[in-house]
């Protein structure tokens, strides 16, 4: 079952089959304990409509998944990752902190966005105008409910300041959490669990043209998503629920991003998150 927030309802899909059904508050949505359950419910009385239908909808009125959710990430949770952030933030004498986390029990989690710096679907991600080195950082992201219970799987789109992250890893805020910092799209993928062979894979164009891709999938994931949403509700009340990006395993070398690029986000199971490059 899949659920997409759409400017004039909330659609659903069940197989190849489709409903519309009328707006809701994603608050208080999103804030449902048996969230499934509760759509299958509400739409017994949907419209169902024609898959070219729902198409066209999703292609012209999606909008990001949530309502006012606070969004959380994990960090180093893959390999890659963590060799990654050692070569980073070598020069300024952090490198061991990174290698320390990805071996610790406790993971390294922060605080990515509000809504207001999320971009829907086709919107804009943003890089800052003081960065030199900006990516994208595709992550397989959790929808879990005000008790911690993992209720869906989306699409994250984790944009991140390198250059600023590695000149001190206390500058990590600066280099996460500004507008447009973030996309989550295009649907939830309603189920508490998702296969370990899941594959995640990214594309970057430029000028019309393929300027770096990489792919994974969730078997190089260390820690694993009902692990993470644990650690991220211990001392911590999510009211309406939360959203949490468990990490990235693709990180292209060599590669900066430049405004007007377009980057490409697919899950398997779950769909396609496009945006575009702007600066800010």
């Amino acid at each position: 079952m899949k659920l997409y927030k759409l400017k004039s309802g909330t659609l659903l899909q069940s197989d190849s089959s489709f409903k519309i059904g009328p707006s809701f508050d994603w608050d208080q949505l999103l804030g449902q304990e048996e969230l499934k359950s509760f759509l299958e419910n509400e739409s017994k009385s949907w419209k169902s409509i024609a898959e070219s239908e729902a198409n066209s909808l999703i292609q012209s009125e999606l909008f990001a998944p949530m309502g006012n959710q606070e969004v959380w990430a994990a960090g180093v949770t893959y390999y890659r990752s963590r060799t990654a952030r050692m070569e980073e933030s070598e020069d300024s004498g952090g490198a061991t902190f990174y290698d320390k986390v990805y071996n610790a029990d406790r993971p390294e989690l922060f605080f990515k966005a509000t809504a207001s710096r999320v971009s829907a679907p086709g919107g804009i991600v943003n890089i800052r105008k003081d960065s030199t080195w900006d990516v994208p950082e595709p992550e397989l992201t959790l929808v879990i409910s005000p008790k911690g219970k993992i209720q869906g799987f989306t699409i994250g789109n984790d944009m991140s300041s390198r250059s600023i992250e590695g000149e001190n890893p206390l500058y990590l805020p600066q280099a996460k959490v500004y507008e447009g910092c973030a996309a989550i799209g295009p649907c939830i993928l309603i189920q508490e669990e998702i296969p370990e062979s899941t594959k995640i894979n990214l594309e970057i164009h430029r000028d019309g043209n393929l300027a770096a891709s990489g792919d994974t999938d969730l078997t190089q994931l260390k820690r694993k998503p009902k692990e993470l949403a644990e650690w991220l509700f211990r001392a911590n009340t999510f009211p309406i629920g939360c959203l949490m990006m468990t990490g990235t395993g693709i990180v292209p070398d060599g590669f900066t991003l430049k405004e007007g690029d377009q980057v490409k986000i697919s899950i398997e199971g779950i769909g396609l998150l496009e945006n575009t490059v702007g600066m800010i």
